[in-house]
């Protein structure tokens, strides 16, 4: 099934819900694993709740609960070391490194679909690291957080590669349920494993207004907007999906440019980087259609 241009707008409005992920991230004032877990609780309810009066079921056989609950760990790495990315820099240099999905994508998918690699997926993969060298040397001092970006999209690009053969045979409903929920518990184990090494006590338990931010995370970006994009795997390959996702920078510097106002303010280089990066998910389709 061919994607239409409507498939093509929804696609980049999901983007535009992911790029206020980092934001609500950075609001919110618990540990990155507290807030990991509290969004896949609330959004493993909210699917609950959504299949009770949507009247669809969430059964599948035992194999493929444990696939998709194994799927729910890298899922529950990939959102903490994004979370933790926009903690210990800022949303602009996370959302920088998340881009290189691209990248990963296009060396994970030639294997796990075992078809031959693209050299035009490559070209753009590398066009996407030469955009994130000249990030990489402007933000020196918030190195960290730019690795834990980077690392943040290998991680996306593997479970949205794996959720891509999941939808060939599965409700995107299903997968949501069963990977939040394998998330969820992924952090509870997790949790007093890293409190353990933590210098710092770790403020675990949500106040005031976290609620608030947990609830649009949990069920606009996750419930709402994590189903539907993996239901886009259906029409779209791993790869164009994940390349979409890198207009996810500029859609989220934007929006934390407006929220949090110079502190997402950064260096000339560090947008120039970021121009190269975006500028491959707008060439990419283009070259694509021209070559068929």
């Amino acid at each position: 099934m061919n994607p239409t241009f409507r498939d093509y707008l929804k696609l980049h409005f999901l983007v535009l819900i992911f790029g206020f992920t980092a934001i609500l991230g950075t609001l919110i004032s618990t540990h990155p694993i507290s807030v990991v877990f509290f969004r896949t609780l609330l959004a493993t309810i909210g699917m609950l709740v959504w299949s009770y009066f949507g009247k669809f079921s969430l059964k599948v056989n035992t194999v493929t609960v444990i696939k998709l609950l194994l799927t729910g760990i890298i899922v529950n790495l990939h959102w903490f070391l994004f979370f933790q990315s926009s903690r210990i820099s800022n949303v602009a240099i996370c959302l920088a490194g998340f881009s290189t999905a691209s990248l990963w994508t296009s060396l994970i998918e030639p294997i796990a679909t075992k078809r031959k690699v693209s050299f035009l997926e490559i070209t753009f993969g590398i066009i996407a690291i030469l955009g994130l060298g000249v990030v990489f040397f402007s933000v020196t001092d918030k190195i960290w957080g730019l690795v834990f970006g980077v690392l943040s999209g290998l991680t996306g690009a593997i479970f949205t590669v794996i959720n891509g053969q999941f939808t060939k045979n599965h409700d995107s409903k299903i997968i949501t349920f069963y990977e939040m929920m394998g998330a969820g518990l992924s952090a509870i184990i997790i949790f007093p494993i890293y409190q353990y090494f933590e210098v710092d006590a770790i403020d675990f338990i949500p106040k005031g207004l976290d609620w608030l931010w947990l609830g649009l995370l949990s069920f606009v970006c996750t419930v709402y907007a994590f189903s539907a994009f993996t239901g886009m795997l259906v029409k779209f390959s791993a790869f164009t999906v994940n390349l979409t996702i890198n207009l996810e920078p500029l859609y989220g510097i934007i929006l934390a440019f407006i929220i949090f106002g110079e502190k997402e303010k950064m260096t000339t280089n560090f947008y120039l980087g970021t121009a190269i990066i975006v500028g491959s998910v707008l060439l990419f389709p283009i070259i694509k259609n021209r070559k068929q």
